[in-house]
């Protein structure tokens, strides 16, 4: 695993939640990194990407309610998730767009390929 996700759990619907992701193996910041999630027995779906320059894109679905960021000081994307709902549940992974040639995920222009053991996420009342 050579991406370390966090900061998964579970909240009320209309809860914000963090999740953050590093690596200790590689620096993210020539790479772009993206925010998928997986819901039990759905395909694994990309949610958000932050590009080397910070260029940002988000599905319909969390426009306006999810916002990713980088700090490459820190070496580490946030992805800051507010207003949850319960079809946000899912197991959340974080990749980057260096090369593994496996598992390759196309999403928002770029080919995800290098990931993360997954965070959960649970909104429920």
């Amino acid at each position: 695993v050579q991406l370390q996700a966090s900061g998964g759990g579970l909240v009320q619907p209309g809860s914000s939640l963090t999740l953050s992701c590093t690596s200790t193996e590689f620096a993210l910041r020539p790479y772009s990194t993206g925010w998928f999630r997986q819901a039990p027995g759905k395909e694994r779906e990309g949610v958000s990407s932050i590009s080397e320059s910070r260029m940002t894109y988000y599905i319909d679905a969390v426009k306006g309610r999810f916002t990713i960021t980088r700090d490459n000081a820190k070496n580490t994307v946030t992805l800051q998730m507010n207003n949850l709902k319960p079809e946000d549940t899912a197991v959340y992974y974080c990749a980057a767009d260096r090369y593994s040639g496996r598992n390759v995920k196309q999403f928002g222009g770029y080919s995800f390929q290098t990931w993360g053991q997954g965070t959960q996420v649970t909104v429920s009342s």
